[in-house]
């Protein structure tokens, strides 16, 4: 009779797993087939829909075109790598024949100065915004923390929070621009006036969402944890650290994936409009340029700048995920 039991117990639990099975893998496959079926219609859409599109450059371009110019830059890139390996090589030759004439003699190592092309503009947008980016966040997670412990501070800071964060960032860059000039003089600069022109631009946009859902998100946190911290009687930084942070984590990181994507779409933007280097000046570029294939260039540069946001915002959910106690919690 036992024997029966346990047979019969077994096999419940076989079937109990080919179920969970069969529906971990449904699930898979859903979650890769649906986002695959949403692309495919996008661009069968996009195509249809561009072949009757005519501009003043020709026909508005479909997923081909696009495809075909992204291969073009990529082709464009190597060669203007190949320039610069080749000028690197032939100024190392040169100043060797000048040692081998006279050791003591002094060597000029200078940088190439060639085009920037489509890839470099691109390393050069992401080191823009990455920088602006975790200045806001420096300034405003303490800031948001000290508004959400105490409500004087909060009261003091709200009407400048009120004031400035409607205040588009481009209206803030030509200001931006005059105190960079003013202000970073240097003989030899570590940064670029752009860069950080760019940057500081960045900077003033991230700052709001971030602190304003940091201060949110401490002021909301569970009164049975603070009371126990209480209890305990915590000193002020240990409360922060233990209490505060772990459980407004979710506010938190809410605010920093709303500022990173906002200073990403407003990055591309102050490039286009100041001419800093970047993927906003690649699109201002081609479109000024009023070449056949400009239009497929600049939704290459569309494309990649739409990735380029999916990417980073994805990157904010992995810290997110690092860092939460909640190791369960479903993040979107």
């Amino acid at each position: 009779m036992t024997t029966q039991v346990n047979n019969i117990e077994v096999s419940n639990f076989e079937a109990t797993m080919q179920k969970l099975t069969k529906a971990v893998l449904s699930l898979d496959a859903k979650a890769v087939l649906y986002p695959i079926l949403g692309i495919v219609f996008f661009l069968m859409l996009w195509g249809a829909t561009a072949s009757r599109i005519d501009t003043s450059l020709g026909k508005f371009p479909g997923p081909t075109q696009v495809y075909e110019q992204a291969l073009v830059l990529v082709d464009e890139h190597n060669a203007e790598r190949t320039k610069a390996d080749a000028f690197y090589e032939r100024q190392e030759k040169r100043n060797a024949k000048k040692l081998e004439k006279n050791p003591d003699a002094k060597i000029k190592v200078r940088k190439y100065t060639g085009k920037e092309t489509f890839f470099d503009q691109i390393l050069t947008s992401l080191k823009t915004v990455m920088f602006g980016f975790i200045i806001a966040s420096a300034i405003a997670i303490p800031l948001g923390i000290a508004c959400g412990l105490s409500d004087g501070i909060y009261k003091a800071m709200n009407p400048l929070i009120q004031i400035f964060k409607p205040v588009s960032p481009l209206a803030w860059l030509p200001l931006i621009t005059m105190v960079v000039s003013a202000v970073y003089v240097s003989d030899d600069p570590y940064f670029e006036k752009s860069f950080l022109n760019s940057a500081f631009t960045v900077a003033l946009c991230c700052l709001w969402p971030t602190l304003i859902n940091t201060a949110v998100g401490v002021a909301n946190v569970d009164k049975d944890l603070l009371n126990v911290s209480r209890v305990i009687k915590l000193p002020a930084l240990t409360h922060v650290r233990k209490i505060i942070l772990p459980a407004s984590v979710p506010m938190i990181f809410t605010g920093l994936r709303l500022s990173l994507a906002t200073g990403w779409m407003v990055l591309i933007a102050a490039e286009m409009l100041s001419q800093n280097p970047g993927l906003g000046k690649f699109v201002w570029d081609e479109f000024q340029n009023g070449s056949s294939n400009s239009l497929s260039r600049i939704m290459v540069a569309v494309v990649v700048i739409g990735l380029i946001g999916f990417a980073l915002d994805r990157l904010i959910l992995v810290a997110q995920k690092m860092v939460s106690w909640d190791k369960l919690a479903v993040l979107r």
